[in-house]
């Protein structure tokens, strides 16, 4: 498989399985200017300020706590960020929005309720108003003076929106007027016991699915009882009831008949968000390991001193630092996307959209992939803990309730690798992305002789990036073969799909975090970066070993005989790494974080 050595173009969604990219262009966590860093030192204040101190009287749902907070959070502009100044608010960029987000992710169940405002509540109006609606309602939206919620959701259509049952009937009052009778029940709606503004999906005559914005105060609207959940107990979740509700034509948003559109495309950026925020949320919680491991004292000496305690900060460290390479590499594609289209003549809120439609696999996985990072973190948080994990006096119990929710917020984690797999097959038959070429060359080169040598490529990471390039080979081995297996049937095959996202999730992440290491190694010199070099090898090691694995179970699903014992030469020779001590590796990472006493990557 030729695999381009650097990119002369923004790389295009998907295109990571099939190009090579250029550690110069990638964007990181270290490219955060001074600038960006003052939003987040903002950000950061009005945490310790207002959200940590009041935690527990957030999670009690204090009455009229939330709504307080969320005002003073649109006057500092938090709510506003990235709308537009045209609509009030302060017109940030995609980078400056996900370290904004991020920071904003440790905000424990206070987030959810920011981030269902300013994400499902306000983008549809953003992306799909019409001017008329967007003047009326964003600058309200920015400051906080209204705020919103996003009804989808109903008791027989989860994963499955499009089964939605709320209907809209076009009427007439006495004086001609037009308007649509809204009869309906939505369920998990976040922010509904305060929210002024709703946008509502129903089925126009039972038929066609249709996004409408609705003043939460209007008549025979009713509220079901404050859920009793889990997690994030601070956020707002009732049952919505639409009993007669009369909404106004010039409400309907977007086209008539393509509520899908807005609900699919919202869900994309807010798939990538989500990713973004579980990453503060993460960082919080290792803060609170280390530093308790530090304080624990066990058999006259630190829990940190163990090398089981060792070796649970390390990995929570390699996958933090992962997935946060990641986010501002997808990041950053997403802005040089919206700057090209908006060089082309597209205004900047199409620009937004079509972007977060291109890069809609990457916000897939940095949602699967963020989601179990936090998940992996939380649950080594409590265990570090031990018993005093368990107990609700200490900050890792709320953590560990209030990250389980983000594997379903947003699709289901299982969805979005069915996902993940369904998109990047529609963009190659829409001819979007060339995967035949590729695929065609590995069938070729599974059927010659394997290259047992001893690379002499001594460049930085060689090793690396030859595991990687081969690393998608056999994705492209494995899933060009189920192609050819199954064709249109391949859908059903929900586990082998599942594996082979699982493949890519490990490719995309180790190969975000070894470009970023690749970047900061050519500024900072090799000793300075060892640390992360050894993340990067550990991360890789043990990936490789995973999709090994992954590849494994896909294979011995479908193919059987010859093609079976062929198929898994080839990926034995695809998953190839040199060994690696992870033991010393982990021990020196964990002897930065022990000695910093907080994430410090």
């Amino acid at each position: 498989m030729e695999l381009t050595e650097k990119i002369n173009k923004v790389l295009e969604g998907g295109e990571f399985l099939i190009r090579e990219t250029n550690a110069a262009e990638v964007f990181t966590p270290e490219d955060l200017n001074q600038e960006q860093a003052m939003f987040a030192g903002m950000a950061r204040e009005f945490l310790e300020k207002h959200i940590w101190p009041n935690i527990t009287r957030i999670d009690k749902q204090e009455p009229g706590l939330s709504q307080q907070l969320m005002d003073i959070a649109g006057e500092l502009g938090l709510l506003g960020a990235a709308v537009p100044e045209a609509y009030g608010g302060m017109g940030i960029d995609i980078n400056t929005e996900t370290l904004l987000t991020e920071v904003l992710g440790a905000s424990n169940s206070f987030g959810v309720s920011l981030a269902a405002h300013t994400g499902i509540g306000t983008l549809p109006v953003l992306y799909f108003g019409t001017e008329e609606q967007k003047q009326k309602y964003l600058p309200k939206l920015a400051t906080g003076e209204i705020k919103a919620a996003y009804c989808l959701t109903e008791p027989g259509s989860g994963s499955d929106a499009l089964a939605a049952r709320t209907k809209a009937t076009l009427q007439k009052d006495e004086n001609g007027n037009e308007y649509y009778l809204l009869e309906g029940q939505k369920m998990w709606i976040t922010n509904s016991g305060f929210a002024d503004l709703f946008t509502v999906f129903a089925k126009i005559d039972g038929k066609l699915f249709t996004a409408f914005l609705v003043d939460a105060k209007s008549e025979n609207i009713r509220l079901g009882n404050e859920e009793d959940k889990m997690g994030i107990k601070g956020s707002s979740t009732r049952q919505v009831f639409f009993e007669g509700v009369k909404v106004p034509k010039e409400n309907v948003l977007g086209t008539i008949g393509e509520g899908h559109k807005i609900a699919f495309n919202v869900l994309n950026i807010g798939r990538f968000k989500l990713g973004v925020m579980v990453c503060g949320g993460a960082k919080k919680a290792i803060d609170h390991a280390v530093k308790y491991a530090n304080e624990r004292q066990q058999f006259g000496q630190p829990l940190s001193n163990f090398g089981a305690i060792k070796h649970k900060l390390a990995e929570q460290a390699i996958r933090i630092y992962a997935l946060e390479s990641l986010n501002y590499r997808v990041s950053d594609l997403l802005q040089q996307k919206i700057i090209s289209l908006v060089a082309q003549g597209r205004n900047d809120i199409e620009a937004k959209l079509i972007a977060a439609e291109e890069y809609a696999i990457e916000c897939s996985i940095i949602k699967v992939f963020g989601s179990e990072v936090l998940d992996f973190v939380v649950d080594e948080a409590v265990q570090i803990y031990g018993g005093n994990g368990y107990s609700e006096e200490y900050p890792v119990a709320r953590a560990y309730r209030d990250s389980r929710i983000n594997r379903i917020f947003e699709g289901t984690n299982e969805i979005n690798r069915l996902l993940t797999i369904d998109m990047l097959m529609k963009k190659a038959m829409r001819g979007e992305i060339d995967l035949m070429t590729p695929a065609m060359a590995v069938q070729k080169e599974l059927m010659s002789i394997p290259d047992f040598g001893a690379s002499e490529d001594e460049t930085l990471f060689a090793a690396e990036k030859k595991a990687l390039r081969n690393a998608k080979k056999a994705v492209l081995m494995i899933a060009g073969a189920a192609v050819q297996k199954f064709m249109q049937k391949l859908a059903k095959e929900q586990e082998i799909i599942m594996n082979v996202t699982d493949m890519l999730i490990d490719i995309l992440a180790c190969e975000s975090a070894m470009l970023r290491t690749e970047k900061l190694i050519s500024v900072q010199g090799p000793e300075a970066c060892s640390i992360q070099t050894d993340m990067v090898k550990t991360l890789l090691s043990d990936a490789m070993e995973r999709i090994n694995l992954n590849g494994k179970h896909a294979v011995c699903a479908f193919a059987s005989g010859d093609e079976l014992q062929m198929m898994l030469m080839g990926l034995k020779r695809f998953t190839k790494y040199a060994p690696f001590n992870t033991v010393a590796a982990r021990r020196n990472i964990a002897a930065k974080l022990i000695a910093e006493e907080r994430y410090c990557f």
